[in-house]
């Protein structure tokens, strides 16, 4: 291997390092549907927005899915693979999701309980 091969791939390696670096410092903007509005000296997440995201993401996910299997179904697609993952993907995201939906019900049901 030669010097400029060398100096190529260090400086690939320091280009990926830095965009990890960009993305460990802000990792609420990898989120679709996450707004961030600014107060002061602290970040305000609006829920409304950052819920419909992650609704929409997960929606995404299905959608894809559902198109992957069509395609390999109708022969259009040889991706079996592809779309395994892609179904996967989407039962994965649908969990989390109906996860999250159930600790808000019982968190939101404590505080219903709750003597004032």
């Amino acid at each position: 291997m030669d010097i400029q091969a060398i100096s190529a791939v260090e400086q690939s390696m320091l280009d990926r390092l830095n965009q990890n670096q960009a993305i460990t410092s802000n990792p609420v903007s990898q989120f679709s549907g996450i707004s961030e509005t600014p107060v002061g000296n602290s970040v305000r997440l609006d829920f409304g927005s950052t819920l419909k995201g992650i609704f929409d993401t997960v929606d995404a996910h299905q959608k894809t899915a559902e198109a992957k299997i069509t395609a390999v179904e109708l022969g259009q697609s040889d991706d079996l693979i592809g779309a395994t993952v892609a179904a996967q993907k989407a039962q994965l995201s649908f969990s989390a999701l109906m996860q999250v939906r159930n600790k808000m019900v019982t968190n939101f049901n404590d505080i219903i309980k709750m003597p004032v």
